[in-house]
């Protein structure tokens, strides 16, 4: 695949998008989110590919969106702004449906949008450098696009409050402490351990990974009683697949399993 914004490249199945304009600290624009859309689209259907990993090009991973790109917001209305909005939140609610593990190579900045982005995504490697901002406060908005919600999901209320409405850098080493990073790696190696975690998520079948992803993320929005059915339905689903018969015949015979996503 080519496009003009993003970088795509498929290695072992693992597909690595970059977004690709540095000098706007890969900042959206229109082009890029429906890039992204149709790269993400492609993911989902290519049964090649068992790891997705988004990485920025250059000193930032994103700076979430361009505005100087959206036009005058005032004469955009807020039918327009709700649209775009719609838009956005449409790109990053498919990455987190994918049922693929999908990881965030934060180099950099990862701010508003970029730091959405990010939290999309099931793991979130970071360079040490890296910092996550919510800025949205300074220009009279609030973050608009699963910021406000997924925040609140990973870091609780009061975490959240701090980060949106006193817009608090967040580094490295507090990202991995408040839980919002599963690595941090060295700064220019953040590609390569968010491959490593790729690499070590392949021990385990794939359809098994696709079921609990979407059970988890499920569960965060429902009733206990409702997120046991959803495991019985899971592992039900699971039981009479020939990764399983593959997964159980491996472990008595002591040997790799040979998935095949089936």
């Amino acid at each position: 695949m080519s496009y003009e914004h993003l970088l795509c490249e498929d290695s072992d199945g693992v597909r690595v998008l970059t977004l690709n304009r540095p000098q706007k600290f890969n900042a959206w624009n229109a082009a890029m989110r429906a890039e992204m859309r149709d790269a993400v689209e492609d993911t989902a259907m290519a049964t090649d590919i068992r790891a997705l990993i988004i990485t920025g090009a250059g000193r930032a991973f994103s700076a979430g969106e361009d505005v100087s790109e959206m036009g005058d917001l005032t004469e955009m209305g807020t039918r327009g702004f709700r649209a775009v909005a719609r838009g956005i939140h449409s790109v990053f609610d498919l990455i987190e449906a994918l049922e693929v593990p999908v990881i965030a190579a934060v180099n950099g900045v990862a701010a508003g949008g970029g730091f959405e982005l990010a939290l999309s995504c099931d793991f979130r490697v970071i360079a040490e450098n890296a910092r996550f901002v919510m800025p949205e406060a300074k220009v009279g908005l609030i973050p608009g696009s699963g910021g406000c919600s997924r925040l609140v999901h990973y870091v609780g209320l009061g975490r959240a409050k701090e980060l949106v409405m006193l817009s608090r850098n967040v580094a490295a080493d507090d990202a991995k402490a408040m839980g919002l990073a599963t690595e941090v790696a060295p700064d220019g190696k953040v590609v390569d351990v968010a491959l490593e975690l790729a690499a070590e998520m392949e021990a385990f079948a794939p359809l098994a990974l696709g079921m609990a992803k979407t059970v988890l993320n499920t569960c965060t929005d429902v009733d206990h009683e409702t997120g046991r059915r959803l495991e019985r339905l899971g592992q039900s689903v699971l039981k009479t697949t020939a990764d399983h018969a593959e997964g159980a015949s491996a472990f008595l015979e002591r040997r790799a399993p040979d998935w095949r996503a089936r």
